[in-house]
């Protein structure tokens, strides 16, 4: 494992795959200055080589991303669908794969690459139509407030274990009765002595289930002058007295992903637990959430790519009068529209991944894209289930399944009514 994660971070510390504020763009490092096809020209929206925000090292990690996900997740998947959750195994297989952590830095234990090459694992994932692994989760919402709020002791415990695919990782804010509003967090943490008691329940938590430490947002102040005041982050661990994982929810989509309720039953938390300071958990969770945005969005316009290229398929074999649909104007229309919206928003998520990976991306652009992606996934899942006729409507048949697990994507990670107040509040804000 050792010898594949050094290979690997050598690789993507090559070309320029590693960050750094004075880094140039991935297009400068391409070699003899090749000139990229963006994904309106090419064969294919899933092909390998385009897009001119990557380089050809992003590319041979994506090559090897690709072959993982095909080998080592899809023939799987049905199975834990079933099961409702992934296998432990799968986790560690990804760890030692370098598929893990991939954008923390080196010397927390993370794989040192930047944002662009996490963005390659979250294409691929929905490139394979499997939505089971909550990867993108772990590695790049709950490490990162690890790696940047954590004492050295913490960072040292959790984050080799969590790039290894041996501790895996959750972040549970949402509540009975607190959603996309965070102030409304009833989850109250307690001063006793030098240790906190922790009491309240979450729902709706991805890797829920399976998680080995779990990111809790919870009330300390209730006197604070504003509830974001108040808020502070724990790092709770399964197996603490108190703890109570829930059933494994029973949704409509993302059969394989585990989500569950958390419930926290006077359970005792020592000083360390603290993640962060103290009544600063609001302004982590500010700072943190337009990259959970952003990858909200890039997984939702990938999503478009593979039921796009999975209904061009399906339309060029599937005869109705003599000849395949692909024949019939009206479905070529429906093709032509549908690739033109998804290249529009392939440029849109592509200029936002490149202004994340300059450190440039606001809260009110992420928003933009996790609002528009999520709702265009929606859109083209709705028209390609059309487009496949009866037989879209059949479990078996991929597209089926990348409808159902689309319908959510407008509603976590802030619902889509709360990204437009978002981006509202910027346009009329006189400062």
């Amino acid at each position: 494992m050792a010898a594949r994660l050094l290979s690997l971070r050598g690789l993507l510390r090559a070309g320029g795959c590693r960050f750094s504020s004075a880094q140039a763009s991935p297009l400068q490092t391409e070699q003899h200055g090749t000139k990229r096809p963006e994904p309106s020209s090419a064969k294919s929206l899933i092909d390998i080589g385009t897009r001119r925000i990557f380089s050809s090292d992003h590319d041979i990690f994506r090559e090897s991303a690709r072959k993982f996900f095909q080998e080592e997740v899809l023939p799987f998947h049905a199975e834990w669908e079933k099961d409702g959750q992934v296998s432990r195994e799968l986790w560690q297989k990804a760890g030692q794969q370098g598929l893990l952590g991939v954008a923390i830095a080196e010397k927390h234990g993370g794989i040192g690459a930047d944002i662009l090459s996490s963005a390659v694992v979250w294409e691929e994932q929905m490139y394979v139509n499997c939505t089971g692994p909550g990867f993108s989760l772990h590695s790049d919402i709950v490490m990162p407030y690890i790696a940047n709020y954590g004492s050295e002791e913490q960072i040292k415990r959790f984050i080799p274990e969590m790039a290894a695919g041996k501790c895996i990782g959750a972040i549970a804010m949402t509540e009975p009765g607190a959603g996309s509003d965070l102030q409304g967090v009833r989850t109250y943490a307690k001063k006793d002595g030098s240790d906190w008691i922790l009491n309240g329940s979450k729902v709706f938590i991805t890797n829920g289930w399976m998680s080995d430490v779990v990111i809790v947002v919870a009330v300390t102040n209730r006197e604070a002058r504003s509830p974001a005041h108040g808020i502070s982050l724990f790092l709770v661990e399964n197996g603490m007295k108190g703890f109570i994982k829930g059933r494994k929810l029973n949704k409509i989509g993302l059969k394989a992903q585990d989500t569950a309720e958390l419930f926290f039953e006077d359970v005792r938390l020592p000083a360390s637990a603290l993640l962060g300071k103290e009544n600063k958990g609001f302004y982590y969770l500010m700072a943190e959430l337009p990259q959970e945005r952003l990858l909200i969005a890039d997984m939702a316009l990938a999503g478009c790519e593979f039921m796009f290229e999975e209904t061009r398929n399906y339309v060029k074999q599937r005869k109705a009068f003599g000849k395949t649909i692909a024949h019939l104007q009206t479905v070529q229309h429906k093709l032509a529209e549908m690739k033109t919206q998804i290249c529009v928003g392939r440029a849109f998520m592509d200029n936002c991944l490149q202004l994340h990976a300059d450190k440039r991306l606001d809260s009110s652009t992420a928003s933009m894209a996790k609002y528009w992606c999520s709702d265009l996934q929606n859109s083209i899942a709705t028209q390609c289930v059309q487009l496949h006729g009866g037989w879209g409507y059949m479990w078996e048949y991929p597209i089926a399944k990348a409808f159902v697990d689309a319908r959510v994507q407008p509603i976590y990670g802030g619902t889509n009514e709360i990204m437009k107040e978002l981006i509202a509040r910027d346009i009329v804000s006189d400062k």
